[in-house]
């Protein structure tokens, strides 16, 4: 039952669409309505407002540290022991990525994780994130395709915490939530192949 209450703390705020919030708040066109058509950071920015971007950026990635927090702190509330904060706080970020991946309040139609993976990696396994918030910027400054970087941090990302990690469950947590973020790029990998995929700060077309 604790595990349970850690999955849907993380899941309701996942389920936090910042990037439609912000756009509204902002007076912006919807996001899902241009480019990728995608509720995320990278397809705001192609609206040509940055501020409204990195808002939208740090939403998302606040909702994956703040399940992990917010588990970790009321662990005993929860019912959690001595041996399973971790997990626990684990496993809400990773339901916090699955509710920004697949959000009740926009009909199961969310982004694609990146930024709420990153914040919940961060927060919870920090060598970790770091590891892999590293080969994230190294590919999107050698490439400025936000996609490509994001597909080779997600393979970074359960190597790492194999290596790093004692925990198997985590390990799988890790490996499914970068299986996950790779699927949710499938279209992102077709235009790639194609040469057609839109790099970082390239507008919508008008």
């Amino acid at each position: 039952m604790s595990f349970l209450i850690c999955a849907l703390i993380g899941y309701a705020l996942g389920c936090l669409p910042f990037a439609v919030i912000v756009s509204r708040v902002m007076g912006l066109q919807d996001p899902r309505q241009y480019g990728s058509g995608n509720p995320g950071a990278t397809n705001v920015l192609r609206s040509g407002n940055k501020r409204a971007a990195l808002f939208t950026l740090a939403g998302d990635a606040l909702k994956g540290v703040t399940a992990v927090i917010v588990v970790r702190y009321f662990a005993g509330a929860i019912g959690l022991n001595a041996a399973e904060p971790d997990t626990g706080a684990l496993l809400a970020g990773f339901a916090a990525f699955v509710g920004h991946v697949f959000p009740i309040t926009l009909g199961f139609k969310g982004g694609k994780g990146v930024a709420t993976a990153a914040g919940v990696l961060l927060s919870a396994t920090p060598v970790v994130g770091l590891i892999v918030l590293s080969v994230w910027l190294g590919v999107a400054i050698l490439t400025r395709y936000s996609s490509l970087a994001a597909i080779c941090a997600a393979l970074a990302a359960p190597i790492a915490g194999g290596w790093l990690l004692a925990n198997v469950q985590a390990v799988a947590l890790l490996a499914t939530m970068s299986a996950l973020l790779i699927w949710r790029h499938k279209d992102n990998i077709r235009r790639l192949l194609a040469g057609a995929e839109s790099r970082i700060g390239q507008k919508k077309k008008t």
